[in-house]
């Protein structure tokens, strides 16, 4: 070890600039990269932690933490590309192995992830969930080889091995053959009837108790309006001078409420409709996760622990090896 370390001294004194700025650079990056990584798992498990789970039937509406089963949808089923899976969500890639001089690497060609809509379940009802923008947690994961780009939807018989060391309980991942293979697959899923933990922005569409923004509703309105134009100026320019004078604009703003406050009299005629989609806002993420809420959250605990490991030996690796290298 003391070997080790002297040698380490020799090269951080005396080795190439580029060769040891590269490395620096490289080193401070990764504590910086640790630190909002610690950062952001911290975040995301007190916001777990604090945000009560909610029933379907007497959820707010707003920011809701739901707990219960996924479902597909009546209708057309989600199928993996891959695979020719039945599930309610996929995610899928398949990487190509380049040769570069000595160096081999793995090249995405192909991959995709599901946005279609399927349904969460609770003993008290139902919610339909859009999972475009959601961070996603799957319980297993298929990692397999072959010769060709497609797999021809199936994957080979796998092994299940649980990440235990890294304190995931119920968080595993299946491999394949151990990469024999010019391509590798990866195929991510949640499955129908599998549990769900679910926190994202909750509303209700449609029936009498629906919550509307009708000043939000209007505005939008008008911004569709205002991205067409020459449709607008033949509706409301009324002086037909090609443009839009305060008298008219309080025309298009009238028109636009009364348009929306016939929409919403139609929605409300209809049956009720939960819907849970992402937020937009940073403060706020939109998971979906078919680890339980306890697992999810010990998972982001090691995570953020890793992190801040990570942050401490690199930040004070760097300041080492630039502090030992200025002084000489």
């Amino acid at each position: 070890m003391s070997d080790f370390i002297i040698g380490l001294n020799q090269w951080i004194k005396s080795s190439p600039s580029d060769d040891f700025w590269f490395w620096a650079i490289a080193t401070t990056v990764a504590a910086i990269a640790g630190f909002f990584f610690a950062f952001h798992f911290i975040q995301r498990k007190r916001i777990i932690e604090d945000t009560p789970t909610s029933k379907i039937r007497s959820a707010a509406q707003g920011y809701v933490e739901l707990v219960g089963h996924g479902h597909l949808m009546d209708g057309q089923p989600i199928v993996s590309p891959l695979t020719g899976t039945t599930c309610t969500w996929y995610e899928f890639k398949v990487e190509e192995k380049r040769q570069t001089g000595k160096r081999t690497e793995w090249k995405t060609i192909k991959k995709g992830i599901s946005d279609e809509l399927f349904l969460l379940k609770d003993e008290t009802g139902q919610c339909i969930i859009d999972p475009e923008g959601a961070s996603v947690t799957v319980t297993t994961k298929n990692v397999w080889y072959g010769s060709q780009v497609s797999p021809h939807g199936h994957a080979p018989k796998r092994q299940k091995i649980s990440l235990l060391s890294l304190g995931m309980s119920g968080f595993g991942r299946s491999v394949g053959m151990a990469g024999f293979g010019r391509y590798r697959y990866t195929e991510r899923l949640l499955h129908s009837g599998e549990s769900l933990y679910a926190i994202g922005l909750y509303k209700t569409v449609g029936g009498a108790g629906a919550y509307y923004d009708v000043n939000e509703d209007v505005r939008e309105l008008i911004r569709e309006w205002k991205s067409n134009t020459e449709s607008m100026l033949k509706k409301f320019d009324l002086n037909k001078d090609g443009e839009i004078d305060l008298n008219e604009w309080q025309k298009v703003r009238d028109e636009a409420y009364k348009q929306v406050m016939e929409k919403h009299k139609e929605d409300k005629a209809l049956p009720p409709v939960n819907l849970m989609n992402r937020t937009n806002d940073r403060r706020r993420p939109y998971i979906l996760s078919a680890l339980p809420q306890d697992d999810l959250t010990r998972t982001l605990h090691i995570y953020s622990m890793l992190s801040i490991i990570a942050f401490i030996i690199c930040g004070s690796a760097a300041t080492w090896m630039i502090s030992l290298r200025l002084a000489t």
